[in-house]
């Protein structure tokens, strides 16, 4: 089974293909069928994912600046918040002139292998496809970033951390592209830590991309998985900015609140702005 365009105009909705050309590595055909399960909380929950996709979503042609960025949402590797962590994500981003990309990556974990593995990969082989056909989407193939929310954010850390180790055997031309993100943002990660450091799979060094991290200190997933990312790249030069809020608990996303943590997206935006990724680049708006 090829690549499927399921929607193709910006005016009917997002672009959304399958990421793999066939079967995604390791899939055995017994997870069962794809659902949405409850809204407790009033978050949309999908589980059941063993056909991953990513769905773009392109800001108004005029606001356009060539910078994408691939979206995590979490769920704790059992299901994914595609609604609070997903496309309002992706509607935030559009409203700054970038390009938003959705991951609709593979839960629940697999029984037998680490539970990063099959979102890892459909990570990286997502960034490999963004920038692959970025000259078609309006998007400057060196400004392609990853972002996560909670174990989406494990997965955008691992993507950031273990780009020159491929997850998966290589399937085609478009494993041959670059799966380096250029920027990173954590939002909440989870799982990063382990003991007094960094999990030994989050493998920050020197050319682990900048970061902007954000985690409240009354979170439930300690904020320290933000802070030991943080000092990791501090310690390797990478340019990093961290926000700790003093409320704002677990899973707040972009919903405003009375906490300062859902202050982060504008905190966010000014990291963006001064790293140069929200300058207009030539081919964007195309």
């Amino acid at each position: 089974m090829g690549m499927i365009t399921s929607i193709a105009s910006a005016a009917e909705g997002p672009l959304t293909l399958n990421i793999w050309p066939s079967a995604a590595p390791g899939e055995k055909g017994d997870i069962g069928p794809e659902q949405t399960g409850d809204t407790r909380g009033n978050v949309q929950r999908l589980t059941n994912v063993s056909v991953p996709t990513i769905s773009i979503y392109r800001p108004e042609k005029s606001r356009e600046t060539g910078t994408a960025i691939i979206i995590c949402p979490g769920g704790g590797y059992h299901i994914l918040a595609m609604d609070l962590e997903g496309v309002e994500v992706a509607r935030w981003a559009n409203s700054v002139g970038v390009t938003a990309v959705v991951l609709k990556y593979r839960v629940p974990a697999r029984k037998g292998q680490p539970r990063h593995l099959a979102p890892l990969q459909d990570a990286q082989r997502a960034i490999r496809l963004v920038r692959r056909r970025a000259g078609e989407w309006g998007i400057d193939p060196r400004r392609i970033g990853i972002l996560g929310f909670s174990a989406g954010g494990h997965v955008a850390a691992l993507a950031s951390t273990n780009f020159d180790a491929p997850a998966y055997e290589p399937l085609d031309e478009i494993d041959k592209v670059d799966c380096r993100p250029d920027f990173t943002v954590l939002v909440y990660p989870a799982y990063l830590t382990a003991g007094e450091g960094l999990a030994p799979e989050v493998k920050v060094g020197p050319r682990t991309p900048p970061a902007f991290m954000a985690h409240a200190h009354d979170d439930r997933i300690s904020a320290e998985n933000s802070v030991a990312y943080y000092m990791a790249l501090k310690r390797n030069g990478v340019p990093g900015e961290l926000h700790i809020y003093s409320r704002g608990g677990h899973g707040f996303g972009l919903r405003p609140t009375t906490n300062p943590s859902c202050t982060w997206p504008e905190r966010c935006e000014q990291w963006l702005r001064a790293s140069g990724l929200l300058e207009k680049r030539s081919g964007a708006g195309t």
